[in-house]
C-alpha cells in the first residue's frame, strides 16, 4: 500500500514546491498560493482528509498560512504551507470547499490584515465592529 506522502506526491504533482518531514506522521508541504483551492481540494475531497485548523504568522518579509489536515487512519497530519506577500497579503478563501474554514479566516483578517477573497461572509469576529485599520498581531507597533 502506498504511503500517505507518496499518495500526495502523486496527487499533488507539479504544485509541490517543497515538502518537509517533521518526522513519518508530520508532513510540511510548501505550495503557491495560487494552487490552494486545488490542492485543498485534493486533500480535503478526495483523500477525504479531516481539517483540522488553519493558522497564519506574520514572518519578517510574508505572512505564512498553514492549513492542517489529518489523515486519522494512518495518524498523520499534513499541513499544507503558503507564502503571502506582505504588501498585499491575500489569498482565496477556502470556504467553498471546506465550510468549517470561514471563521479562521475570519479571524486571520481581522488580527493579521490577511484579505481572504471570495469570502462570503467577511466581518469582524473577535474585535467590535468599531475596531479600525490596526491589525492587533502584526510586528508593527501601530499594527499598518
Amino acid at each position: 500500500m502506498n504511503s500517505i506522502l507518496d499518495i500526495l506526491k502523486s496527487k499533488l504533482d507539479k504544485k509541490v514546491k517543497d515538502i518537509h518531514l517533521h518526522n513519518t506522521k508530520r508532513i510540511y508541504i510548501t505550495i503557491d498560493k495560487r494552487d490552494i483551492k486545488d490542492c485543498a481540494s485534493i486533500i480535503f475531497k478526495d483523500l477525504d482528509a479531516r481539517y483540522i485548523i488553519a493558522s497564519g504568522i506574520e514572518n519578517f518579509d510574508s505572512f505564512e498560512i498553514l492549513y492542517h489536515f489529518g489523515f486519522d487512519s494512518e495518524g498523520t497530519i499534513v499541513s499544507l504551507k503558503v507564502y503571502l506577500d506582505k504588501e498585499k497579503p491575500e489569498i482565496d478563501s477556502l470556504t467553498d470547499i471546506i465550510p468549517g474554514i470561514s471563521y479562521i479566516e475570519r479571524e486571520m483578517w481581522e488580527l493579521l490584515g490577511i484579505n481572504f477573497t471570495g469570502h462570503p461572509d467577511m466581518k469582524h469576529f473577535l474585535l467590535g465592529d468599531e475596531w479600525e485599520g490596526k491589525y492587533p498581531l502584526r510586528k508593527e507597533k501601530d499594527g499598518k
